[in-house]
């Protein structure tokens, strides 16, 4: 099990790569996170639904994502409440005292899927949450060392060297564990090393003689490493591009890694916006999905960003909406159940001619159709719970599938629920087409994907003292 000192320590990345280098030795291998609190989330094969990072590492050992990789996921509506989703599937929002009380209902589900991985894989990389440290959630954990304690599994410990103060995240968090917990811990890591390594070895030397316990990699700060981190939204700031994209960042951004792929292409400026601060000038503007859309479209109007998006629209700009931002787009949205907030409707900001009500039941899907202006193929995936008729029978759909369509799009406004809608190259360019911008090659997500993990797991192959390791628990 991967544990970290603070939260962004590089747990995930840390799984990623281990999932890889057994890979590469002929290992089958799964990654496993007990507890996930994450809005970026991703549909498994088993149609249900994990946090993305999950996802990613299943990527890394060659497999598809399985609910079994994270059974518990925590999806935050507000600062209190989340939705809850077990094995794939929500049973409902909890706010934080009540999924306190329901922990003992979740860790059964834990526990079913980590026996049903292990009799399925050779090795399972476990992904711990937070920090072990915070003593306050230790009662009933099934995220740190709860579950390692009663799965009876090493733990080694990473740590952001690129923080400052890794010698004092290490022995500090030693310091909150219990003797056992303490024990179960064989080995750190510290993580973005940049530097002479020789002038870190007194620290190391020092680090190993006060706790007992080798340290088993020092791993290079990766610069420019394009996976994305589990749940932080990008920094604001564009790359300088002719050519600008403005993503609003909403209180409850779900899966912005959505847009990832505008990131990195050349001669686009693709930047999120500041709350508190009027929406930069561009050219087009992405609204999100949200996991509180109701909430967050009154917060976008106390920003004062629809009257913003309304004289951009007046002055030629072309609007994107994905998900929740599709359902912002329309005439109204109504949460009868009060699934994502107090029950109630909201009239939307009016640009398409649809109206949402949320329902029950959750849409979860993987999907593969064709833009209909070109045919395109396009794939991805949906997440929502929102269900949305067309208002207007002239309409324009924007995708077909099989036996239905997605999404309208009009001369400046498209929407429509697939997550994924730019991970297509030729689906990509088509879009920006739309949207003013002609653009000869773009970055092929999924092969930049594959690179960026090969290019992590050799740094971090290269970095393991294996010795240390097998000595740690990592036995091969």
């Amino acid at each position: 099990m991967i544990q970290g000192c603070t939260s962004d320590a590089g747990k995930t990345t840390i799984v990623a790569a281990l999932c890889r280098i057994l890979l590469r030795r002929g290992i089958k291998v799964a990654p496993f996170k007990p507890q996930n609190m994450a809005l970026n989330s991703a549909v498994t094969s088993d149609t249900g639904e994990i946090g993305r990072a999950q996802a990613m590492q299943a990527t890394a050992a060659g497999i598809a994502p399985h609910t079994d990789f994270n059974p518990v996921l925590l999806k935050p509506s507000s600062d209190c409440r989340a939705q809850v989703i077990i094995q794939g599937k929500s049973i409902g929002n909890l706010d934080a005292v009540d999924y306190h009380a329901y922990k003992q209902t979740a860790k059964k589900a834990v526990f079913e899927s980590w026996g049903r991985l292990k009799n399925q894989y050779e090795w399972v990389i476990v992904e711990g949450a937070g920090s072990p440290a915070e003593v306050n959630l230790r009662a009933a954990d099934i995220a740190n060392m709860g579950f390692a304690e009663e799965a009876d599994c090493p733990v080694w410990l990473v740590a952001d060297i690129d923080r400052g103060g890794v010698f004092a995240h290490f022995v500090g968090t030693l310091a909150c564990l219990s003797p056992s917990e303490h024990a179960r811990i064989t080995g750190f890591i510290i993580n973005r090393f940049r530097g002479d390594l020789s002038l870190l070895q007194s620290g190391i030397d020092w680090l190993e003689q006060k706790t007992g316990k080798p340290v088993i990699a020092v791993v290079p700060y990766l610069h420019g490493l394009d996976i994305a981190a589990e749940d932080a939204v990008p920094r604001s700031a564009g790359n300088g591009g002719a050519f600008k994209i403005v993503i609003a960042t909403l209180p409850h951004i779900s899966n912005h890694t959505d847009f990832d792929p505008l990131r990195r292409i050349a001669g686009v400026d693709c930047s999120y916006a500041t709350p508190n601060q009027p929406l930069p000038a561009a050219d087009l503007l992405i609204i999100p999905g949200s996991k509180n859309t109701r909430g967050d479209l009154a917060w976008l109007r106390r920003q004062g960003w629809d009257k913003q998006i309304e004289k951009h629209l007046r002055f030629g700009g072309k609007v994107i909406g994905i998900c929740g931002g599709y359902q912002m787009l329309g005439q109204t949205i109504a949460d009868p159940l009060g699934l994502e907030g107090e029950a109630g409707d909201s009239k939307g900001l009016g640009w398409l001619p649809i109206a949402t009500s949320l329902e029950q039941d959750k849409q979860l899907r993987n999907l593969s159709g064709q833009l209909l202006a070109n045919g395109e193929t396009v794939a991805g995936y949906e997440i929502h719970h929102g269900e949305t008729q067309i208002l207007d029978s002239t309409a324009i759909p924007l995708i077909k599938y099989a036996d239905e369509h997605d999404g309208v799009i009009t001369d400046q406004v498209l929407g429509c629920y697939l997550h994924g809608l730019f991970d297509s190259s030729e689906t990509l360019k088509s879009l920006l087409a739309w949207a003013g911008h002609q653009v000869a090659e773009v970055v092929d997500h999924q092969q930049l994907l594959e690179q960026e993990i090969n290019r992590l797991s050799d740094a971090l192959d290269q970095a393991i003292d294996w010795e240390k390791a097998r000595q740690a628990g990592l036995i091969m």
